[in-house]
């Protein structure tokens, strides 16, 4: 499942979009082996596709792809030296795929700035140092490590993996972050696992003021600095905190009075999906219809294996329709109409199949 991080200064409304988000919460018991704390919450990936694919199986259960949702208390100067606990709570995230950086745009006397006034830049570069000191303390001494282990012998790995930590440290100390660096693909598998904050990919959440919601949706009009080499949604988490309360009639209704195609949470959510190259494919019949999350360029045998293991290995072949045509016609209607396609191990699954896996018992 994938595993988003928030993180942002106090007083940001970073608390306030967690807390609307997991208003869209899935049912724990459909994912299993999740631990569910106060501070995380499991969310509902928002598809209409899902639910017309499930209306034409006549489904008893619906299951939707999901986001984990990580939140850590606020971050302040200094939380990379263990200011306001900063450590413990950095240590919360390095485990996600990625990370949503809530930034402050919208003015409100009666909500205290630590930093005294709204400055959407300067907050942001706020957080990237302390995310960016966590790493260098720590690509540090991994490099310090390996360098003393290769006095006692040389190796290929050990020589990538000293590469690669020379290449992230001279970019952190230079105040850059981790994911500008380019590293080779040897390189790269060397220092996966220190899980570097700064090398995930991060979606700068902009918190503005109803006022300042564009009518696309697309960018943030009024801080143009802050946007610049960041990708950056802007969205009124008070507002969104609003329409999570509606019924679904009234948020289209309230949504298209905004001028808003989706919700900004709907919004964050598809966004996140598009910045790890996430698709989804569908599997639906009267027991079930469920939506799976697997990388763009999965081959068939690999998705079969996300819903058990032994599919990869007993792979047969897929019997894939796509979700459009199975919602005009049905699985029997596309077999006879010729809309079924019969796809090998080499198959590249695309987003929006919907698959029946023929596997060996």
């Amino acid at each position: 499942m994938l595993k988003v991080g928030i993180v942002g200064l106090p007083n940001v409304g970073k608390s306030t979009l967690f807390k609307t988000l997991t208003k869209k919460q899935v049912p724990c018991e459909n994912f299993p082996f999740c631990t569910i704390e106060p501070n995380v919450g499991i969310v509902e990936v928002p598809d209409e596709r899902l639910e017309r694919l499930a209306e034409r199986s006549k489904s008893e259960k619906t299951i939707p792809a999901a986001i984990e949702f990580v939140d850590i208390a606020g971050i302040v100067k200094g939380a990379s030296k263990g200011e306001g606990l900063g450590n413990k709570f950095l240590s919360n995230i390095r485990e996600t795929d990625m990370i949503l950086h809530v930034v402050r745009a919208f003015e409100d006397p009666d909500v205290h700035h630590v930093e005294g006034g709204v400055d959407p830049k300067r907050d942001a570069e706020t957080i990237e140092t302390e995310l960016a000191l966590a790493d260098i303390e720590l690509v540090q001494k991994r490099l310090d490590g390996v360098r003393g282990r290769m006095k006692s012998g040389k190796t290929k790995e050990l020589e990538k993996e000293e590469s690669a930590l020379a290449k992230l440290f001279a970019a952190l100390e230079q105040g850059k972050m981790a994911n500008t660096v380019a590293l080779d693909e040897d390189e790269e598998k060397a220092v996966k696992g220190l899980l570097l904050l700064t090398r995930k990919p991060i979606l700068y959440v902009v918190n503005v003021a109803e006022s300042d919601i564009p009518s696309t949706g697309s960018g943030n009009i009024r801080f143009p600095e802050l946007v610049e080499g960041r990708m950056a949604i802007p969205i009124s988490v008070k507002i969104e905190s609003e329409i999570v309360e509606m019924q679904p009639d009234e948020q289209k209704t309230f949504l298209a009075e905004l001028g808003l195609p989706m919700s900004g949470l709907d919004r964050v959510i598809a966004k996140c999906y598009e910045m790890l190259g996430l698709i989804t494919y569908f599997t639906s019949g009267e027991k079930e219809t469920r939506a799976w999350t697997i990388p763009v360029g999965t081959k068939a045998p690999q998705a079969a294996g996300v819903i058990h293991t032994d599919f990869e290995k007993n792979f047969i072949r897929a019997e894939v329709i796509d979700w459009k045509d199975f919602v005009e016609l049905g699985e029997a209607g596309a077999r006879e109409a010729g809309k079924l396609r019969v796809e090998g191990k080499e198959y590249v699954m695309r987003d929006g199949d919907t698959c029946h896996f023929r596997v060996n018992a």
